[in-house]
């Protein structure tokens, strides 16, 4: 029993050493940026910024941001999954592309039937505190027509129910 335990311990911590890795630091060449952190979810353009991402999902919370200027060094980094950064989503203005570059992939996609609403589910931490979920709703042509947040069902006790 003993070793089960020890080789299940082995297990999920290196699950956790692989995200826990060394952040890269400004000025750092994309070569040196892949090395620490390994193969970008995604790649964006931003005007003259190229945006790699790092995300967590699809259970994840987090999802980080690594943005190369011209010249190929690293000009930002950052975890998007913010509120704050949700926040800078326009609605009524702000596309799939828009939506990528700022805050990168969903975690879930689904579709609201009643507006023909294609919907882009993240997960987050509200507040750095609350297991939320934002849900971004796009019409038809792509543009985000609004924004709903609230607890994430995946951490609600199942139980609830019972008592």
């Amino acid at each position: 029993m003993n070793k089960i335990a020890s080789l299940a311990a082995v297990v999920l911590l290196s699950g956790c050493a692989a995200m826990l890795r060394q952040a890269p630091n400004p000025g750092d060449p994309a070569e040196v940026v892949q090395a620490k952190m390994g193969t970008p979810t995604g790649t964006y353009q931003d005007g003259d910024l190229r945006v790699l991402e790092y995300a967590t999902g699809p259970m994840g919370q987090y999802t980080y941001m690594a943005r190369l200027g011209p010249d190929g060094r690293l000009a930002s980094y950052e975890q998007v999954l913010t509120s704050e950064k949700f926040a800078t989503i326009k609605i009524d203005q702000a596309t799939h592309a828009d939506v990528l570059r700022t805050v990168g992939r969903p975690a879930e996609r689904s579709r609201v039937a009643m507006n023909n609403y294609e919907v882009w589910s993240y997960r987050y931490k509200e507040a750095g505190v609350w297991n939320s979920l934002m849900h971004v709703h796009f019409d038809g042509q792509g543009v985000v027509r609004q924004m709903l947040n609230g607890p994430d069902p995946m951490y609600e006790p199942r139980d609830r129910g019972r008592w």
